[in-house]
């Protein structure tokens, strides 16, 4: 089997990632590796900056889909060095579709009365199961004047990837893009299933 070359990722995808202006040849090159050659049923690139105090953090988050893997990538701003050198941090994770057990496409919708609406807010959760986040609370048994201890309830929820986007902060193309590939993503897992 011959290595995959680096930097052929197919233009589409590569366009998104230099789009993003974030080290764009690092991250092509990561992800070329963990794609290896493989044909891509549909990809998500998200460039998320965050601000803290007078400094701008940024996460590019990539995510492709094979005919049998979800491959995820993210690339952070390191600045962490004591040499003021500029350092990026990058890292790709394959997961097999087969354990896969959860794909969640939510959208918030403004007037859904009016021509469905229009789209607000979206979000695309993925879960593996190697994260769960727990959600604990203080048990109630209903009675509104019991004042007893019923101890705690809550949930274990599977908490691997989440992806938020809107229109307003990504624009409208991103947000249709994420929504198509939670679609491709959910179509996939089902055949996975098979």
């Amino acid at each position: 089997m011959q290595a995959p070359i680096i930097g052929q990722l197919p233009e589409p995808l590569r366009n998104s990632i230099v789009a993003c202006g974030f080290f764009p040849d690092l991250v092509s090159e990561s992800i070329a590796l963990a794609l290896a050659g493989e044909d891509l049923r549909g990809f998500l690139v998200h460039h998320e900056p965050t601000f803290t105090g007078e400094e701008v953090h940024r996460h590019l988050s990539v995510m492709l889909v094979t005919p049998t893997r979800l491959i995820v990538g993210h690339t952070d701003e390191s600045t962490d060095n004591p040499t003021h050198s500029v350092q990026a941090i990058t890292s790709t994770e394959s997961v097999a579709l087969s354990k896969i057990n959860s794909v969640t496409v939510t959208r918030v919708v403004a007037e859904p009365q009016k021509d469905a609406g229009a789209i607000v807010e979206t979000w695309l959760s993925i879960g593996w199961g190697t994260l769960r986040r727990i959600e604990l609370e203080p048990a109630h048994c209903g009675d509104p004047t019991c004042d007893a201890d019923h101890g705690m309830s809550g949930s274990a929820v599977a908490d691997d990837l989440t992806v938020r986007m809107s229109p307003a902060a990504d624009g409208e193309t991103s947000v249709r893009e994420l929504i198509a590939f939670g679609s491709t993503l959910q179509r996939s897992v089902a055949e996975a299933a098979r």
